[in-house]
């Protein structure tokens, strides 16, 4: 993965916190990749939000992802997205939309961010449909409640997050209470 630029590159900002990495932002980043020279995956350190992996695991589950893909970059954020658009030479922030509930949202920040930063567009893109309805969020719930998620997440993140939460559901592993 690439860390540096080609001058004149077409560059694109993919955030979001990834936590894990789905299936459904597989989809987005591949074809980001098709639309520019260059997608960077920027991955949200936010630790108010409580996220099951650290943002250096994020990191490292998307580059394994996407091993050796060239164009593709993964880096951690944190503050104003416009502002780390905007220091990264980005023209272009891409974001995901599943349904109308994250229109509402995306376009008020679309429209906040190019208010801050009127050179940086906002793109949107619909997942695939068979990843229409997925969510990290619901994908880590499923999981931790021993539901099916193959098909959902790449393998290798299928694999980590069901060693993580089998874990917590070993008996060995639960507290002992008296």
């Amino acid at each position: 993965m690439s860390t540096s630029g080609t001058p004149g590159a077409r560059l694109a900002v993919y955030p979001g916190s990834f936590d894990p990495i789905t299936n459904g932002h597989v989809d987005i980043i591949e074809r980001g990749l098709r639309l520019f020279d260059r997608v960077v995956v920027a991955v949200l350190r936010n630790e108010t939000k409580a996220p099951l992996f650290s943002a250096a695991e994020r990191v490292q589950l998307i580059r394994d992802v996407f091993r050796d893909r060239p164009g593709l970059e993964v880096d951690t954020f944190d503050g104003l997205l416009v502002d780390y658009a905007a220091a990264r030479g980005a023209a272009v922030i891409v974001k995901g939309l599943r349904s109308i509930a994250d229109y509402e949202y995306e376009s008020q920040m679309a429209l906040m961010n190019r208010r801050l930063r009127p050179a940086i567009e906002t793109m949107f893109l619909m997942p695939a449909e068979p990843y229409a309805y997925t969510s990290s969020r619901l994908i880590k719930e499923v999981c931790r409640l021993g539901g099916d998620i193959r098909g959902l997440v790449p393998p290798l993140v299928e694999d980590r997050l069901q060693r993580t939460f089998a874990a917590a559901r070993d008996p060995l592993n639960a507290p002992r209470h008296v």
